[in-house]
């Protein structure tokens, strides 16, 4: 098992990319803290992983949550090796100035400022435990963004800029920070992305931009994930990992 004996900490774990994480890591010998909004549905997910699956109940956009969390993991785990910054949200696709500022905000706070929070409730326990990776999940839409999404775009430009930034200065510490840049993938804000019904039709618009022929799944994303969060990827710091079928070529 590749990450036997870790424990990992997941935001947004409840559901979608989050949660596949969440299972194949703890199938790879990791206890995993199960962080999201939602508790009941963190509950019931960790109760379907199994017994190394911890839910915590925390919105990633407020510092004194992310905190507690954290906490509440290193207790309930004795500490943290692992840290995945997956939570995100996304406005509906439409134009620009149709986002409204405390959307905006929104965004920003769960996609951008999280990291900032979540930063500051573990790097000072890496530093003194020798090390740990972080991992955050940004997006093509950072990368190679399309129209209708452009503060979205703009948060998860971000967030892949941020990770490179954070390695360059936490490497000293033998912390290794990387981001995942998933194409739009199927989960719950497939229809956010795409602006119109979740059709065959506006599927297939979709689809005609990614080489490799069809959207992200979960355990795409997952499967980059763990390959990061190993030992196998330990002189691996700073990437930001497409993982979008050839979208950005």
């Amino acid at each position: 098992m590749r990450l036997k004996g870790k424990r990992a900490l997941v935001t947004g774990a409840a559901s979608g990319f989050g949660r596949a994480i969440a299972e194949t890591y703890v199938r790879e010998g990791a206890k995993v803290a199960l962080v999201d909004i939602n508790g009941d549905a963190a509950e019931a997910t960790a109760s379907r992983i199994g017994e190394r699956a911890i839910p915590i109940a925390c919105d990633v956009a407020k510092g004194d949550e992310v905190a507690a969390a954290v906490e509440k993991c290193l207790k309930a785990m004795g500490g943290l090796d692992i840290v995945v910054n997956n939570a995100g949200i996304s406005h509906k696709n439409r134009p620009m100035l149709e986002v409204g500022e405390e959307e905006f905000d929104r965004v920003f706070a769960v996609n951008v400022k999280a990291i900032y929070h979540m930063a500051h409730a573990v790097v000072p326990h890496f530093r003194a435990h020798g090390g740990g990776v972080m991992i955050n999940v940004g997006s093509t839409a950072g990368i190679r963004p399309r129209p209708g999404l452009t503060w979205y775009n703009a948060s998860k430009a971000a967030a892949n800029l941020m990770s490179k930034s954070m390695a360059v200065e936490l490497a000293p510490d033998n912390i290794r920070v990387c981001a995942l840049a998933p194409v739009i993938g199927e989960t719950a804000l497939l229809e956010t992305f795409m602006g119109v019904p979740d059709t065959p039709e506006n599927r297939a618009k979709f689809v005609a931009t990614i080489p490799l022929g069809r959207m992200s799944q979960p355990q795409d994303i997952a499967n980059a994930a763990l390959w990061l969060a190993s030992d196998e990827a330990g002189f691996i710091t700073g990437v930001v990992l497409e993982v979008d079928g050839g979208r950005c070529v």
